[in-house]
């Protein structure tokens, strides 16, 4: 799975999804397009950013099948937890992902 790392997005929505979908989609399409499954990180961000994000993980995984796509915010080991749990989740693609930095741990152990 090929990792694109999309960095130095603004902080608001609508100018983050315009230079992302300027600068980092051909190149995200370039990926796909070569036959690679992609896992795109980004930076956490507020809820604001959520739906355009959505929007471009759902409508990438629809015009690259059967290519996997999926958006992850977050940073650190967090990213590599997800990129190994894709990997092994052959089914997943088109979504978007957020990591609060913590991890999500085992639902069945309880918390300290």
């Amino acid at each position: 799975m090929k990792r694109i790392a999309v960095d130095d997005l603004p902080p608001e929505p609508l100018a983050a999804a315009g230079l992302f979908h300027q600068h980092w989609l051909p190149h995200v399409e370039g990926a796909l397009e070569s036959g690679e499954d992609v896992m795109v990180t980004l930076a956490a961000a507020d809820h604001s950013h959520r739906e355009w994000r959505l929007a471009i993980a759902a409508g990438l995984a629809r015009a690259h099948t059967p290519q996997r796509i999926n958006l992850v915010a977050g940073e650190g080991a967090a990213l590599d937890g997800f990129e190994a749990w894709l990997a092994n989740a052959p089914g997943i693609t088109g979504q978007y992902f957020e990591s609060d930095g913590t991890g999500a741990g085992d639902p069945f152990v309880e918390a300290p």
